[in-house]
């Protein structure tokens, strides 16, 4: 990208993290990532699409009675290699632990041997338990290519949320239909970036149109943590797609003009 006023990145992607960041969410820039424990992202290789130090900070935060074993097992199932199933049968398997927690055995301390316990993904009571981080161009590579999503929503270090942005005047669909849909490719995209989406979105910044997965409808203790309220104009940037209010109900709000659906 260049420093021109006109540019996508000046005119949709900087507005929409500034609206991100008005909502809560930390922002980090992955253009010049470093990889390693003293990068931004503390990823050590382009392939990973989960922020591993963060998600397992938010686990230890989030069940401080369970032993260091159960939360590092909870990792591994959530970060463990989904290739061989559908993108549909991933994603919808990832929901349901991030509803319901993950399922792992600990020592019995009172009668011997092992007992189950569930270890929390995400508190759906208190919001501001949750870690929220927006991060624009980050780079994920597949099995045969790179790609680099414009912005992509993490919770609590899963990605949530996949962003893609046009200059105003060309299309949102766009969007979808030249960024999102190849990214979701098993061979020539990124399909692991959509394991555990609840969210995708397109916007030129006047426009936008919003998708939610299937495996997260009908969630309505997702709405508890992570509530919306609908855009009444348009999607400013995007970036208002989680804007919150006190309803019970986590709405999908689309630009005067665009659409909402399921992918």
């Amino acid at each position: 990208m260049t420093g021109h006023a006109y540019t996508e990145d000046q005119l949709v992607e900087q507005p929409a993290m500034g609206s991100f960041a008005e909502l809560g969410w930390k922002t980090v820039s992955a253009m010049e990532e470093v990889f390693g424990q003293s990068g931004a992202l503390r990823r050590e290789t382009s392939g990973e699409v989960v922020l591993v130090p963060r998600l397992h900070a938010a686990l230890q935060r989030l069940n401080p009675n369970l032993p260091s074993e159960a939360i590092a097992s909870a990792v591994d199932e959530l970060t463990r290699d989904r290739s061989a199933m559908s993108l549909a049968g991933a994603n919808r398997e990832i929901c349901g632990l991030l509803k319901d927690g993950v399922k792992v055995a600990v020592p019995d301390r009172e009668r011997g041997g092992l007992k189950d316990e569930r270890v929390r993904v995400v508190d759906w009571e208190n919001p501001a338990a949750n870690d929220f981080l927006l991060v624009s161009q980050m780079t994920v590579t597949g099995q045969l290519y790179t790609c680099r999503p414009d912005l992509v929503g993490f919770v609590n270090g899963m990605p949530w949320v996949v962003i893609e942005l046009k200059k105003p005047g060309v299309a949102a669909r766009q969007a979808f239909d030249e960024n999102l849909t190849s990214y979701k490719h098993a061979q020539n995209g990124i399909p692991q970036l959509f394991w555990s989406s609840a969210f995708l979105i397109a916007s030129n910044g006047t426009e936008s149109r919003v998708h939610r997965r299937r495996a997260f409808q009908d969630q309505r203790a997702e709405a508890r943590a992570i509530r919306h309220r609908p855009v009444e104009n348009r999607l400013r940037g995007a970036g208002e797609a989680f804007r919150e209010e006190e309803a019970d109900e986590l709405r999908l709000g689309a630009a005067q003009g665009g659409g909402a659906g399921a992918a």
